[in-house]
């Protein structure tokens, strides 16, 4: 009797433990089959994809995304996304789809916070805004401290102290790269000046063309820019003007004439945000990062510059990733000779964010955006 007793209570408890174990299966090949499910991620582009430039450099970060995570995620593109109002109905359309999505323009910002309000479920995060909300995200790479190591060799490079500089639109990283790259240039030539002209679009080579040739005919021996192509760098080439390149390494483009370029890479921190996506840790945030983290870079220094040079600049390089030397720290005038930075004084990154202001040494006019 004790016995059929015992084996009762033996098969109850084998019965439980069946179940606890099956129940653990279930739950662990569902984990699996969830985990299976790629992660969905759009990327909305102001320019081309497939040429050099800023949106190539997100594209590149897309490329590698998808070659270290494999089938983890699964990527769209959309390419000449129109900034403004108009790219409201391309993000929201990529919301209705996607699990996050990518927008890798300054111009983007606004549209992108509206569309996050209206689609909780689902994750943003906009290149060079700092909006931010529980499923936005902004980031950004400090440009501006490679651009002033460019500043350095073209105010080394240039003979006549001439230097133009071809930009796009004038919002607060546009100002920073052109200050930057000034303070550089004024460090190497004390006489130095770079006049900015504007195009007033991200990615029309024809204009760019008209206004580099503008600022050659006004004696300007050495062109940089923060356009989306490679135009610079082509009439650089055609007309025997030196060139410092921008958003891509731009020495295939000017082989005689390339100085150096300012690039960027994307890849490591798309990694990083999917992979949050994936085990649950991902938060809206804003992240800045620049060349200790190596989104932005010196790259391509030509041969032709001489070696006291390169080592002067590999200096303040490691200066600056190691924190010793902030380019925005003072003395620093603006363009009608008051100081604005003070001795011992550094601008916040709050007032970086914000720059409307020109160093001394830039000349030319500066919109409003």
């Amino acid at each position: 009797m004790l016995n059929n007793k015992l084996s009762n209570i033996s098969l109850k408890v084998l019965a439980v433990i069946s179940c606890v174990l099956f129940s653990s299966f279930s739950l662990s090949l569902q984990a699996a089959l969830v985990q299976q499910e790629p992660v969905k991620a759009a990327f909305v582009l102001v320019g081309p994809a497939n040429y050099v430039g800023w949106s190539y450099s997100h594209d590149q970060g897309r490329q590698y995304l998808e070659r270290v995570l494999g089938d983890q995620v699964e990527t769209t593109v959309v390419e000449f996304v129109q900034e403004g109002r108009n790219a409201r109905k391309t993000i929201q359309d990529l919301a209705a789809k996607n699990d996050i999505v990518f927008t890798t323009s300054f111009g983007y910002m606004i549209s992108t916070e509206g569309v996050a309000k209206n689609n909780t479920q689902v994750k943003f995060e906009n290149s060079s805004g700092n909006r931010t909300a529980e499923n936005l995200s902004g980031y950004a790479t400090r440009a501006y401290q490679p651009r002033y190591l460019a500043g350095l060799v073209a105010g080394k490079m240039s003979p006549s102290g001439k230097i133009g500089y071809v930009a796009a639109h004038p919002i607060p990283e546009v100002i920073r790269g052109i200050n930057a790259f000034t303070l550089g240039v004024r460090k190497a030539n004390p006489n130095a000046e770079v006049e900015v002209q504007w195009t007033g679009a991200w990615h029309k080579p024809e204009k760019e063309k008209r206004v580099a040739a503008k600022l050659v005919a006004k004696g300007v021996d050495l062109l940089a820019h923060h356009t989306d192509s490679s135009t610079i760098a082509e009439f650089a080439e055609a007309n025997g003007v030196k060139v410092v390149g921008f958003h891509s390494d731009m020495s295939p483009f000017a082989p005689t004439q390339h100085l150096v370029s300012v690039t960027h890479n994307w890849g490591p921190y798309y990694v990083e945000r999917i992979k949050a996506l994936i085990n649950g840790s991902w938060q809206g945030h804003s992240e800045w990062m620049g060349m200790k983290e190596k989104t932005s870079q010196l790259s391509a220094l030509n041969h032709s510059i001489p070696a006291e040079v390169k080592d002067w600049v590999a200096d303040q390089e490691a200066a600056i990733i190691s924190g010793e030397f902030k380019v925005f720290a003072g003395p620093i005038k603006n363009t009608r000779g008051r100081v604005r930075i003070k001795e011992g004084k550094q601008l916040s990154d709050a007032k970086l964010l914000r720059m409307n202001w020109y160093v001394e040494g830039v000349t030319g006019a500066l919109l409003s955006f």
